[in-house]
């Protein structure tokens, strides 16, 4: 039972099966460094400010406002513990785990393909289950919602969706198993094998928790902290004499706005007040006049009493609950709303927050308490600016807040735009209410709150006296308004002017919508004056995009019916980790339990971008408690990175970011506390270079070009009947991984050696970069590496750099060293894609046949060579995609900026590339008066020939791939319902595309394609294989595994895959370039064959033994059961000097069908459909595969639209967290999402005829992008708008309505850029 004594605080929380009572915990710790620190469990860290979701874990209390048990979800990485009082918390090891029993949620995850590299899996088993505990038959919309605030980079989401799916009321994914045949099959996993889930067998709420709860403790409870006291008082009275005490100290009830805070701004309250005891600020009621809630309601408890009240009141009396509830269902995920309170949300008063407009123009009224008494004070412009005159009083808390019923003849609506549609700070957001007089259109009160346009919530004084409810009225409200909000052009936050044209395209959507409504209320109310009519065209601006569950079939080949059913090649396999993954028993690098005198460490980076270091003080540091050393460029026993390239910055720096020393101390929280108190003074050095058009300017470049050439181009240019220029602009794009950059390095007692533990793609070069940095052999130092969580590229070279610092640490203490590196750290130092700036000139006769194609590309590599050189390489080889043309120029440049260096990237150069290629065929065909489709139809490779590198290939299953994908989209039909909807549609566009793709896999030297392996066959029959392939959650172990059982003709239960380690496969290539399962399937496939070999003559002895019986015979017979599995790698060369080559050892092709709809007047889209057909040829496990292509053109299509970096003009990376860096979420995965293997197809180069899928779905995203652009581009044909051929790609919210230009963009006021200094720059 709980006790408290006023010197010892006990915290009481469960964290199931066992009791946790919990003295001393300090009120500066998050349940989530509880979790990990105290409890070495394994909810994850991610990015520790609950913006993705993979430490979601489940709290359980007694809700007194509803009289019931609440389950609810919450990031445990901004739940302080001490909050917990009174509290149960489930992990994810509490609800099931593979030592015991599985939950239904754990299994289904994991035998649907739910999980990949299975870092986000925890967050993602914890958010269903406890939906399941709320709802255990829950609809597809509940699951939707439940699985908002969970971010996922590797799946693409519909597997996970698929396996939530299993448990809704109403199930109908069966409807596609009619399109099974005997050769094609569209079942992945099978149903029926499931557990059904017993809501009766969950864990039950503690009984002494509940006694707890209905005999609530009245005393103050106070938690000390070595810097931070908590105090929680029992009582309401008890609270306002702490706050006459403390008039500083804030409240905290979510801590989800002073968490971030106080992680990113370092803001920090020596105490903090705790109301969540009080039963007062909890109350909800209801008068005549309208609703009361208590200030520490969550914002989800205050979604449910609005949806209760919506249902029960007429609706004129629930507009502004109406309004509150559309922002409630998208403002932040669903963790954030269980744990944050409306106080809070009030009292922060962000400029960006979605309820303050809403409260303020519904007349809401705050309900303040003190010591003194009560009073109230309006929700209006001056409390919202922060005026002390309209502001509480230090000694005065929030209590409730009244939100009055609208009346009749009250309008209300809100209005919001974001990045994407869910989990996403507002760009900018509004709320509107109008009043007319009775039984007319003429205006009363016009009321109008915008928040993201100022440094508060703005509410104009538009008074609109008696005007009319018409078009006159509206030009002037317009004018009005954006005289009155005035966005200054360095505004931070920029898109200045695509916030100006919100601004009066919300207006005018309220327009139209009030304009509906008075049709239908003066219709009953008869009146001789008509309104102004909508035309029929204008209807669709009304609607907004509504979330729908994705649906889809995923069809592959089936196996041949002769093959023995033990033998696992070409089945839907699971991930052999991914029911570890589903109960959090899979171990990452940083789960690894604490080492004995282990130590921490923390890196100090850049503020500068380009700057002469003039000195270092670390004095204040190293006097800081815990703190042990500073490892600088000195302590490098060898050699310090490569001369342009230093591990440790020496006398200059050239990017912000860039490392310049690390902290080493005790714990984390005392490294970070040091690396605030060093101080480093700089001299600014010149030129600062961050844009591709300045790096060119300069001459900085960080290679020689690369070129390309067919065919006579000057020539060809003469002979065209049109030439079209153009530009293309590719933002970059971050790794995102959901695993940041981690390693621990473990110094053995003798001989200098090493055990690294680390997350990386590349274990081999980590080695070899710690031996050179440490200068000792490389045999003394061995990596290890288990799984990844997630890797995309951004593990192949970064974590050697990071793995030699925390060596040195090592070497310099003699004691371990972990290094982890926050998410913003992660973003900020790693670097991510190149950004591209290309240019095109395309020559084209009328028939839309291209003679001639010149393009021009420059990559921003920054501040060191890195891949850049190889990415140019790739780019120029792959610039021609599918496309056959006669004369062509390729050239490529890396420019030098003061960036983080950029680095490889999933597609390599590829995606960014490939965009100017398909743009100039856009281009081609709007100036051809023809549809996109023909003219690449028109210009495809058709039969066998030649790239422009002089590789033969067969164009064959290229052109299947195109047609199938016409045919399984239904193209031609869609085509013409889309131009259809566009002529019916003024406000609202659809657009349509498919496009055709030949990627290249591997890497152009045939060196890089050997690969190793190590079999060992046991006494006991069991076998243990190694490979140089490392676990990043593409499932090549369950290849590998696959590959054995299928050669040695023995289940794979037999079978068992450690680890990579260096130790036992030497001379590893980094696994990339989608090569990783060929080439080691063929080491691993050489090992088992030649063990079987030496087995023949006893199986011949005795056919009808077990395995068993003839392992334990060789045994007798001296017979070697270890073999080393080798493959020399495909052939591959290029020749820059002639230009040609065989640089690819194979193709993968595929094409890709997307639909979307865009609004024009917010610039917001959604996918309706997206069709891909990918050449697999005979796919080794078409589970893995087809995740793989969901997957990569999942963060295709990210890359293509919200995934958008931003740089403040000195050089600084301003997007490095979630909240500011969109990756999709599963609301932006096509309603309908369809993949398909091209059944029947062959290539004899590879193992089983199987081909590496890694990387091209990428670009298959593209065709969202195209998809976009072709509505756009409907929308300025219909307008009349001269055609635009500068592309730029994110195809941003900001950029498709600045695009749709209209009365609302031309009547804004623009900038003269030379007047002022933005607040972001474009780098490419």
């Amino acid at each position: 039972l709980p006790w408290v004594m006023d010197t010892s605080p006990v915290i009481i929380s469960l964290l199931f099966p066992t009791q946790v009572i919990e003295k001393n915990v300090d009120p500066e710790w998050t349940l989530l460094t509880f979790l990990r620190k105290n409890w070495t469990l394994f909810t994850k860290y991610a990015c520790g400010r609950g913006g993705c979701g993979a430490c979601t874990v489940m709290v359980s209390k007694n809700d007194p406002v509803f009289k019931k048990i609440r389950h609810f979800s919450v990031t445990a990485c901004l739940v302080p513990i001490c909050s917990l009082y009174g509290a149960a918390v489930t992990t994810v090891e509490g609800i099931g785990s593979i030592k015991t029993r599985l939950h239904p949620v754990q299994e289904r995850i994991a035998k649907s393909h739910g999980t990949q590299c299975g870092f986000c899996t925890p967050g993602m088993v914890m958010s269903m289950y406890t939906l399941l505990r709320n709802h255990p038959q829950p609809s597809e919309e509940q699951l939707m919602e439940a699985l908002g605030g969970n971010l996922c980079r590797c799946t693409g989401y519909r597997p996970i969706l698929e396996s939530g799916r299993t448990f809704c009321d109403k199930n109908d994914s069966d409807s596609w198993s009619s399109l099974e045949t005997q050769e094609i099959c569209t079942k992945l996993f099978a149903k029926e094998e499931f557990q059904p889930l017993d809501p009766t067998q969950e864990l039950v709420f503690p009984p002494e928790l509940l006694r707890m709860a209905e005999n609530p403790e009245k005393r103050t409870l106070t938690f000390y902290g070595e810097r931070v006291t908590w105090i929680s008082p029992g009582t309401l009275k008890d609270l306002l004499e702490l706050k006459v005490k403390h008039p500083e100290a804030p409240l905290i009830l979510g801590n989800t706005s002073l968490g971030p805070a106080m992680k990113s701004e370092g803001r920090f309250h020596p105490i903090l007040l705790s109301p969540a005891r009080i039963s007062e600020l909890t109350r909800v009621t209801e008068t005549s006049e309208g609703l009361t809630i208590g200030a520490g309601c969550s914002l989800a408890q205050m979604k449910d009493v609005l949806a209760e009240r919506i249902s029960k009141l007429p609706e004129e009396k629930t507009q502004t609950y109406r309004a509150l509830l559309k922002h409630l269902k998208s403002l932040a995920g669903p963790q954030i709303r269980n744990m944050a309170s409306l106080g809070g949300h009030i009292i922060s008063r962000h400029s960006y927050s979605d309820l303050n407009p809403i409260l303020a123009v519904g007349s809401a009224t705050l309900n303040l308490t003190s010591a003194e008494g009560t009073r109230q004070i309006p929700l209006n412009e001056y409390f919202l600016a922060g005026l002390a005159s309209a502001d509480l009083k230090p000694e005065e808390i929030l209590e409730s807040v009244h939100i009055p019923h609208s009346r009749k003849w009250e309008f209300v609506s809100a209005f919001r735009q974001a990045q994407c549609q869910q989990n996403a700070l507002p760009h900018v957001n509004a709320s509107m209410r109008v009043l007319f007089k009775e039984g007319t259109d003429s205006v009363e009160h016009l009321s109008i709150a915008y928040g993201g346009v100022g440094a508060a919530t703005v509410i104009p004084s538009c008074s609109c006296p008696a005007r009319r409810w018409d078009e006159l009225m509206l030009d002037e409200a317009c004018r009005l308004l954006l005289d009155e909000v005035s966005l200054p052009g360095s505004a931070p936050g920029g898109r200045v002017e695509f916030k100006r044209t919100l601004v009066v395209s919300f207006l005018f959507k309220f327009y139209l919508e009030v304009l509906q409504e008075l049709k239908k209320l003066v219709k009953l109310v008869s009146d001789s004056r008509r309104h102004p009519d909508i035309s029929d065209r204008f209807l669709s601006a009304l609607e907004d995009f509504p979330v729908a569950i994705p649906q889809g079939v995923q069809t592959y080949q089936s196996v041949d019916p002769h093959q023995p059913p033990r033998d696992p090649v070409g089945r839907p396999i699971m991930h052999l980790s991914g029911l570890k993954h589903a109960t959090g028993e899979a171990i990452f690098c940083d789960d690894i339990p604490v080492v004995d005198k282990e130590l921490f460490m923390v890196l100090v980076t850049s503020s500068r971008a380009h700057a002469k270091i003039i000195s270092i003080d670390f004095s204040e540091a190293l006097k800081l408690p815990g703190v042990l050393d500073v490892v600088t460029a000195e302590d490098v026993p060898g050699t310090n990175g490569a001369e342009d390239d230093k591990l440790l910055a020496v006398d200059e720096v050239l990017c912000v970011g860039q490392v310049i020393c690390a902290v080493v101390a005790e714990t984390d929280v005392q490294a970070k506390r040091a690396v605030e108190m060093i101080k480093i003074t700089y001299e600014d050095l010149e030129p600062a270079i961050f844009t591709i058009q300045d790096a060119v300017k300069h001459n900085s470049f960080l290679c020689p070009e690369k070129k390309l050439e067919q065919g006579n181009i000057e020539e060809a240019f003469e002979k065209v009947d049109q030439i079209v220029e153009g530009e293309v602009h590719v933002g970059g794009q971050e790794h995102f991984y959901m695993e940041t950059q981690r390693v621990l390095v473990i110094p053995k007692t003798e001989d200098k050696e090493l055990d690294i533990f680390v997350s990386t793609q590349d274990p081999a070069h980590v080695q070899k970069t710690v031996s050179s940095t440490l200068n000792i052999p490389i045999n003394r130092i061995t990596c290890h590496v288990k799984r990844v969580g997630g890797g995309f590229g951004g593990k192949v070279g970064r974590p050697a750099a990071l793995g030699a610092i925390a060596a040195v640490g090592a070497i310099k203490t003699g004691r371990p060293i972990r290094l982890v590196l926050d998410r913003e750290d992660d973003m900020l130092i790693t670097g991510g894609r190149h950004p591209l700036f290309g240019k095109y000139k395309v020559g084209f006769m009328n028939s839309g046949r291209i003679k001639a194609l010149d393009i021009e590309c420059y990559i921003n590599g920054g501040c060191t060579l890195d891949d850049s050189e190889l990415v140019t390489e790739f780019l120029i080889l792959k610039l021609e995609n599918a496309y056959k043309i006669r004369n062509l120029r390729f050239r490529g440049r890396a420019c030098m900026t003061n960036l983080p260096s950029n680095t490889a990237f999933r597609g390599f150069g590829f995606p960014q590339g490939t965009l100017v290629t398909e743009s100039c065929i856009t281009a081609v065909a709007a100036k051809c008066g023809l549809l996109p489709e023909k003219i690449r139809e028109k210009n495809m490779y058709k039969t066998v020939d030649k790239t422009i590198y002089k590789q033969a290939f067969s164009p064959e299953t290229l052109i299947r791939c195109w047609n199938e994908c016409l045919d399984k989209s239904s193209f031609h039909s869609r085509r013409i319902q889309v131009e259809e909807f566009n002529k019916k549609n003024y406000w609202k566009k659809k657009g349509i595309s498919i496009i055709p793709m030949k990627f290249s896999v591997g890497f152009a030297a045939t060196s890089y394609h050997q690969a190793a392996a190590l079999v060992h066959i046991y006494t006991d029959g069991s076998v243990l294989v190694t490979h140089g392939g490392n676990e990043l959650g593409q499932g090549i172990h369950t290849k590998m595994l696959q590959v054995a059982s299928r050669e040695l003709k023995i289940p794979m239960s037999y079978m068992h895959i450690c680890e990579t380690s260096t130790a036992t496969v030497p001379n590893t290539i980094a696994t990339a370039a989608s090569i990783g399962a060929d080439v080691n399937g063929r080491a691993v496939q050489n090992a088992c064959q030649i063990l079987l070999k030496r087995l023949e003559p006893i199986i011949k002895k005795n056919p009808e033994g077990t395995w068993e019986d003839w392992i334990e015979a060789a045994f007798e017979q001296r017979i070697s059961l270890s073999a080393t599995g080798y493959f020399r790698g495909y052939k591959a060369f290029m020749d820059w000097d002639r230009g040609e080559g065989d640089p690819f050892p194979y193709y993968v092709y595929g094409a890709a069908c997307s639909e979307v709809e865009i609004d024009c007047l917010t610039g917001a889209h959604k996918k309706i459909r997206t069709d891909i057909v990918m050449d697999a040829c005979c796919s080794l496990n078409p589970a893995i595969d087809i995740g793989q292509i969901e997957g990569s053109f999942i963060q295709g299509m990210g890359l293509y639209t919200t995934e958008e970096l931003k740089y403040s003009p000195e050089g600084v990376l301003y997007s490095r967290s979630p909240d500011e860096y969109k990756i999709p979420t599963i609301t932006d995965v096509p309603e309908e999402f369809n993949v398909s293997l091209l059944p029947s197809s062959q290539t004899p180069l590879t193992i089983y005829s199987s081909k590496g899928l890694g990387e091209s779905g990428m670009f298959l995203g593209s065709s969202v992008f195209f998809a976009i652009a072709d509505a756009v581009a409907a929308v300025r044909t219909e307008r009349d708008i001269a055609e635009n051929f500068i592309v730029q790609s994110p195809a941003t919210p900001e950029w498709v309505r600045m695009a749709c230009a209209d009365r609302f963009t031309d009547m804004i006021p623009r900038d003269d850029p030379k007047t002022f200094k933005p607040w972001s720059i474009p780098i490419a």
